[in-house]
């Protein structure tokens, strides 16, 4: 327990999946959580779930795509917590096609959600965190496997998560130089059992056999668990990682090491 006591944290996408996990955990390990998304239901139903279960949480509606709506945010957080020390770059959709058979819709709509919102989210939690005092925080990117290795079917995926893993590098060397003390680092799962991943399934027209065949390719026997993930994010955001910068948090079950 308290192992981010008293920070506050910002995750993105946090109405359910990854989100939903690791807000939960940030604040059973004693977080300030500020949960956004656009799924308003669902991320007020879990904010206060997780304050009645001790913890301290809020959600707010937020369109991570929207420039002047983060600019909105940062000011109301600190306005109310006074500081930002986490910020989870969560938010991410997925388009089911290859390169064929991806509109440049569709293509623009991934990359802005899991890409471009990356961009943004980091450079306003630089902003805020370069001027409180003390200065400093962590940021996090979820990026996947994706971002290492390519899907034949996730064209626009793997675009925008193979981005995320470079602006992270980027932005982590940017900050380290200017001494602000903050650290940047990217997440990568693996098929993970959430609702995105459930998608993908049901287009198979078998979700429980795409289950399956996911445990079968992953060499530990099974898809990821909202958990694995969320105990990944949990060490990047607290101080045990304060030499971690700049750096792949590869969380996989393996199938990258075969």
């Amino acid at each position: 327990m308290g192992r981010v006591e008293g920070k506050v944290a910002l995750i993105t996408g946090g109405a359910r999946g990854l989100g939903e996990a690791t807000g939960r955990t940030l604040a059973a390990e004693g977080a300030i959580v500020v949960l956004t998304d656009v799924l308003d239901a669902e991320g007020e139903v879990l904010a206060k779930d997780i304050v009645a279960n001790g913890g301290k949480a809020t959600y707010l509606h937020q369109d991570v795509t929207d420039e002047a709506a983060w600019d909105a945010l940062m000011s109301d957080l600190v306005a109310t917590h006074g500081r930002l020390d986490i910020v989870v770059n969560n938010a991410g959709v997925v388009h089911d096609a290859n390169v064929e058979d991806t509109t440049l819709e569709a293509w623009r709509f991934v990359n802005a959600v899991n890409s471009e919102a990356v961009f943004l989210g980091t450079r306003a939690a630089i902003k805020v965190m370069k001027s409180q005092e003390p200065r400093g925080g962590s940021i996090i990117n979820i990026s996947s496997i994706a971002g290492l290795v390519g899907i034949e079917n996730l064209a626009a995926y793997n675009a925008s998560k193979g981005a995320v893993r470079l602006f992270t590098k980027s932005a982590a060397l940017h900050v380290a130089k200017q001494g602000y003390n903050i650290r940047i680092n990217s997440v990568h799962p693996s098929y993970t059992w959430t609702p995105m991943v459930q998608l993908l399934g049901d287009n198979t027209g078998d979700r429980d056999a795409f289950f399956d065949a996911l445990g079968q390719a992953h060499p530990l026997g099974r898809p990821g668990a909202p958990m694995d993930i969320a105990w990944g994010v949990l060490y990047l955001a607290s101080d045990e990682s304060t030499w971690v910068t700049g750096s792949e948090l590869v969380i996989d079950g393996g199938i990258t090491a075969a």
